[in-house]
């Protein structure tokens, strides 16, 4: 898979309905919403590859409704992919995912 050397943008709806719960009064974006759009970032540059799978993840820093979020991809070992998640130059996250390649 070709990766981009240049960041690519995600897209998290500032009316996201996520954000109605988590949290009431200082919303945040869940970590499970920015896996979600790093994994579809992944599945659009390498379309019917098969599933990715988290190896690990750490948030460092909380992204709130409406902020710009970037994700940077790096090549692992075999088939895992490592990134790292910005927010105005700003580390939100980083970790790696494995591709468990689909069955011919």
């Amino acid at each position: 898979m070709r990766l981009p050397p240049e960041p690519v943008p995600l897209s998290i709806a500032a009316d996201h309905p996520a954000f109605a719960g988590h949290f009431p009064g200082v919303p945040i974006v869940p970590g499970v919403v920015l896996l979600d759009r790093v994994i579809l970032a992944l599945e659009a540059l390498a379309p019917g590859e098969g599933r990715w799978h988290l190896a690990n993840v750490k948030f460092v820093s909380p992204v709130g409704p409406g902020e710009p979020v970037e994700a940077r991809f790096t090549p692992g070992a075999g088939e895992a992919i490592a990134f790292r998640l910005e927010s105005a130059g700003r580390h939100v996250a980083s970790g790696s995912l494995n591709l468990r390649r689909a069955a011919p």
